[in-house]
């Protein structure tokens, strides 16, 4: 059994996500792991796929758009606070902010996050900032 754990959000970034938003990593158990990504204003991710995570994302402030694509399915959904979606193994997303304010959301990950090379680039509908 896992020892519980509480935590406040970190006031600055702990690191930066392979698609280049600023990550708060969070807590995490066996089974998987949370984070606080944000994009600034104006800001355009890098496209990405990951090789063995699926994410569950809740936005909690600001406006955006997240691009999604699995096979031949793709769409693009709008950012903004209460909106939910999921990222499943093998598909490739790339999100962006509005011009005028940051998005931030809440990130599930499922597995834990396994480090350096999860995350492989690809084509995607924006040039990234």
């Amino acid at each position: 059994m896992s020892e519980f754990s509480t935590m406040r959000l970190p006031s600055a970034p702990t690191l930066t996500a392979p698609d280049g938003s600023a990550v708060r990593v969070l807590l995490g158990l066996p089974a998987g792991g949370m984070a606080h990504f944000e994009l600034g204003a104006g800001q355009t991710s890098i496209a990405v796929t990951h090789r063995t995570v699926e994410e569950i994302w809740f936005v909690v402030s600001g406006q955006g758009e997240m691009w999604r694509k699995q096979g031949a399915r793709e769409e693009t959904v709008a950012l903004k606070p209460g909106v939910c979606l999921t990222i499943p193994l093998g598909t490739h997303f790339q999100f962006r902010a509005s011009r005028t304010e940051a998005v931030s959301v809440i990130g599930i990950t499922i597995p834990p996050w396994p480090g350096a090379g999860e995350a492989i680039a690809v084509p995607g509908p924006w040039p990234p900032t």
